[in-house]
């Protein structure tokens, strides 16, 4: 299990840092009420959309919790924290916070939720592990053949395991790029049972998987090597 630590209060982010936060959404309602009252009335709109209540509170609680987190970098209060978003739904900070450099990502699975910041492109993936129907099938949809071939080899108990493995860390690394999950089969990920994920695509991206809690499987995916990363918990 990947070491989760609460933050400091002298928050501080070097330009080689990886910070990735986990995220509870379960909170109770006078939480959700706070981070309700900081989010953007398009933020609001979209929290309405969800049909089922649990999913409109863990989408508030995800937005309030990543504006709280990006207005400690910033150092502004959660409300002031800006989006722009790229063409493929991607939330970037707007023009007037992008100079600081500052990048982001957000993941969420069932309850919860992780948060990669850093100076660098990052993106993050978070899975909640559970049971799929035909997995060799989705495998050979969406991986490539060496890859399926190492899901097809594995008995059903481990296939689960390793499919979500691969699942995060291509999504995690197509969340950096911004080429969203489209393209899933043409990232080509290294990985078996006691070796962690090696990414394969470009040597100028580097990978690491993490374990946010039991039943969870992430991955982090940074422009560039020799990064440090420090996990907390929010």
């Amino acid at each position: 299990m990947t070491n989760w630590l609460p933050a400091p209060t002298d928050l501080t982010l070097l330009p080689d840092d990886v910070h990735v936060w986990r995220i509870d959404l379960e909170q109770p309602e006078s939480k959700l009420e706070n981070f309700a009252a900081t989010l953007s009335s398009d933020e609001l709109a979209r929290a309405q959309r969800f049909y089922f209540q649990e999913h409109r509170q863990r989408f508030i609680a995800g937005r309030g919790t990543l504006r709280a987190i990006l207005g400690c970098y910033l150092g502004i209060a959660p409300g002031e924290v800006a989006f722009d978003y790229q063409s493929r739904g991607k939330p970037v900070l707007a023009d007037k916070l992008a100079d600081s450099g500052l990048a982001f990502n957000l993941s969420h699975s069932q309850g919860l939720g992780l948060c990669g910041v850093s100076y660098r492109q990052i993106g993050v993936d978070l899975e909640y592990v559970r049971p799929i129907d035909d997995i060799e099938a989705l495998a050979k949809r969406f991986f490539l053949p060496r890859e399926c071939e190492v899901v097809r080899s594995l008995p059903p108990n481990e296939q689960q395991q390793v499919f979500f493995r691969y699942w995060t860390c291509k999504e995690a690394y197509l969340k950096a790029t911004g080429e969203g999950i489209a393209q899933l089969e043409q990232a080509q990920v290294y990985l078996t049972l006691t070796e962690p994920a090696k990414l394969q695509t470009s040597t100028k991206w580097s990978l690491l998987e993490l374990l946010p809690a039991n039943n969870y499987i992430a991955a982090v995916a940074v422009a560039g090597g020799d990064w440090q990363l420090k996990c907390w918990h929010y």
